[in-house]
């Protein structure tokens, strides 16, 4: 009898890839803070009783990328040119893949830029990278 064992594991969090429009930036170690919700529209007509509710609008989630720091240009001027009130809109997209490398789920963020970027703690008695970590706003969200 064969075994489903395989079709019913759960997914590796650790097999991603992460692509930028426009931006070479090296390797992903994490990504945190994909999420979508919708509003809640609350009303009552006349006599009714009963609070009606119904979906409004969609909301999205910033996005935390987390690299280990290389000396790139991209992501550090994408960053100073949102800082300099030069919002440069960019689509990300985050793939799940399967061990074989096929892609599983596809996450597209549209209409992305940079709202925050850090650096991690520097400390001259330790053995860590340095390890950078950049937040998006991101205005519209599929999944495919």
């Amino acid at each position: 009898m064969p075994s489903r064992r395989a079709d019913l594991d759960h997914v590796g969090a650790y097999n991603f890839k992460v692509d930028i429009n426009g931006v070479t930036a090296g390797y992903f170690k994490g990504v945190d803070g994909i999420n979508a919700e919708l509003e809640v529209i609350e009303f009552q007509d006349g006599d009714d009783l009963t609070l009606r509710k119904r979906p409004g609008r969609a909301k999205f989630g910033d996005v935390t990328l987390k690299k280990g720091y290389i000396v790139t240009a991209d992501l550090q001027e994408w960053w100073n040119q949102a800082k300099a009130g030069q919002y440069v809109r960019r689509d990300i997209s985050i793939t799940l893949n399967d061990n074989a490398g096929g892609e599983l789920r596809r996450w597209n963020l549209y209409d992305c830029w940079p709202k925050s970027w850090k650096i991690n703690a520097l400390d001259g008695k330790g053995n860590d990278v340095v390890t950078e970590e950049i937040t998006f706003v991101v205005e519209n969200l599929e999944i495919a």
